[in-house]
């Protein structure tokens, strides 16, 4: 039986693989077309994997293409001359392996050229691939790089002048006909001395996140082989807590139906999903530690995202801002719908929000009163007082005054959430219960979902920007609220005005129930609390 694979390109002997069926003819008739195609996504996002299956589709489809596939990945610190010269090998081993894979040989001439030819530099490269074109006869060679990131800096330009200088031929004999780069950076990110982009012939391949169907599809494959199922809503919720990234989506799949030993008799449910979501979390897996160490390149980076999350005025998405930029090739953020920033998915948000909390903040103890223990915040019949848990937050919030503003690496704008999800982390971790990020159905919400007991409870935190928007937003929570078939909510509002106003309040829409909070920010300087 086949399974789902985290380490690598996917083999579809092996692994389950989701087909991109229209991703793939896209990239095909691009192909076909002639044009010189440029694919950069974050690592870990398939891209290999997708481009070696469009390969074989295009094989297997027309017999006239004769595709080379290099990797740069170590090239990146050898010199020019080095560089072109295990090129030249790599190209001949790769032109071998083709007539190898379908059942031929090259000619005596060919074999003859492939001996003696010498490739060291950008135009002898040119000239290289003119003659193969020749002597391959009637096929029309395509070249894919991957790793393209890895070319040598000093080789940069000239190899993208070659290229663009072949490309304007226009004709249908050139050689390589066509051209695939894959790679993290983009050309203008590698295009290091901000010249004017030797490459402007480019036709730009956006490959997306795996959809709700894709998903689908990768998991049904396993029910197929296995018998085993995956309730409906556990497909939907490895989607919305992903946004569809394949190494997560993969990773869920090896953690569902290796790691967890679920009877396979037995339908993979909620309380799995919540086992494995809260793994993934904890693990540290290689995807997330890229994550977590890209984020922190920058401090900057800290105040940006935690503004993504917070505001619902949002942050424009700028392409030409370089942290920006960044943060997009790391994979952390992409443009939304309405041209804001987002960040991709609730996963790597929590795990944003947990790599730039304080290991201590200073308040741990003072979190609840003296004489209060937590199984008070539970009820006669096992369930969450959650309005009393949050009540208290928003004393303990008052009881600790200024000292909330001197906790260490916080941003004062976003010391309000902070608290709060260091709060109810403490507290799911003593009791036992389940915490995460939803996706977030508007800008500026930042939507902690807790589940115990088979009960689940919708907290939604903002900071303050105007009455209207505070009233709007208790009208979507109690919607969401509705659509999560969820009868508990609680509405949570940072106010950090100089004059802020608190308050709390409890409404019902028929048997929901919605808890609203304004909590102060406190604005006056220590100094000029004490003098008082």
């Amino acid at each position: 039986m086949r399974c789902f694979e985290t380490r690598g390109p996917v083999d579809p002997q092996k692994n389950y693989v989701v087909s991109r069926i229209r991703e793939t003819t896209d990239f095909i008739n691009r192909i076909k077309d002639g044009r010189y195609v440029v694919i950069f996504a974050p690592r870990q996002t398939g891209k290999t994997t997708f481009f070696r299956q469009a390969l074989q589709r295009l094989t297997e489809e027309v017999d006239t293409y004769f595709p080379i596939q290099l990797d740069f990945q170590i090239y990146s610190n050898v010199s020019i001359r080095d560089f072109y010269g295990y090129l030249f090998e790599d190209i001949c081993r790769e032109i071998h392996n083709v007539f190898k894979k379908y059942n031929s040989e090259p000619t005596e001439e060919l074999k003859q050229y492939l001996e003696t030819a010498n490739v060291s530099d950008h135009i002898s490269m040119m000239r290289f691939f003119e003659q193969l074109m020749y002597l391959l006869k009637d096929k029309q060679i395509v070249l894919i790089i991957d790793e393209f990131d890895g070319i040598p800096t000093d080789a940069l330009s000239d190899f993208l002048y070659s290229l663009r200088q072949t490309y304007i031929t226009r004709t249908l004999d050139r050689s390589p006909y066509s051209l695939g780069i894959i790679g993290v950076k983009s050309i203008t990110q590698l295009n290091y001395d901000r010249s004017i982009s030797p490459f402007n012939i480019q036709d730009d391949f956006n490959l997306p996140n795996f959809t709700l169907e894709q998903v689908h599809e990768l998991l049904f494959q396993y029910t197929e082989e296995s018998g085993q199922a995956f309730e409906g809503e556990v497909i939907e919720m490895i989607h919305r807590q992903t946004g569809g990234q394949p190494f997560l989506v993969n990773r869920f799949g090896q953690i569902l139906t290796e790691e967890l030993d679920i009877p396979k008799t037995d339908t993979i449910l909620m309380e799995h999903f919540l086992l494995a979501h809260t793994q993934i979390i904890q693990e540290g897996n290689i995807n997330i530690q890229h994550l977590i160490t890209n984020i922190r390149r920058d401090p900057s980076f800290k105040t940006i995202l935690m503004h993504i999350s917070s505001y619902e005025n949002g942050l424009n998405f700028n392409p030409y801002d370089e942290q920006i930029n960044e943060l997009v090739t790391y994979g952390v953020i992409a443009k939304g719908t309405d041209n804001q920033c987002r960040i991709v998915n609730p996963i790597y948000q929590q795990c944003i929000l947990q790599a730039f909390r304080p290991l201590l903040n200073g308040l741990e103890h003072e979190y609840h009163p003296e004489e209060t223990e937590i199984e008070d915040y539970i009820t006669s019949d096992g369930y969450i007082d959650f309005e009393q848990l949050l009540d208290n937050f928003q004393d303990f919030i008052t009881r600790v005054g200024f000292r909330i503003l001197q906790v260490p690496d916080s941003p004062q704008e976003f010391i309000g959430q902070e608290l709060l999800y260091a709060y109810l982390d403490q507290f799911v971790r003593i009791v036992r219960c389940v915490m995460f990020l939803e996706a977030q159905t508007g800008r500026g919400r930042m939507d902690l979902i807790v589940f115990h007991q088979n009960q689940k409870y919708i907290v939604e935190t903002k900071i303050w920007e105007g009455e209207k928007r505070y009233r709007t937003g208790k009208k979507q929570l109690l919607k969401y609220m509705k659509l999560e078939n969820t009868k508990e909510g609680y509405y949570i509002v940072f106010d950090h005005r100089e004059n802020p106003n608190p308050l709390s309040e409890t409404e019902t829409m028929g048997d929901l129930k919605l808890r609203s909070y304004v909590i102060p920010i406190l604005q006056i300087p220590p100094s000029s609390v004490v003098s008082k």
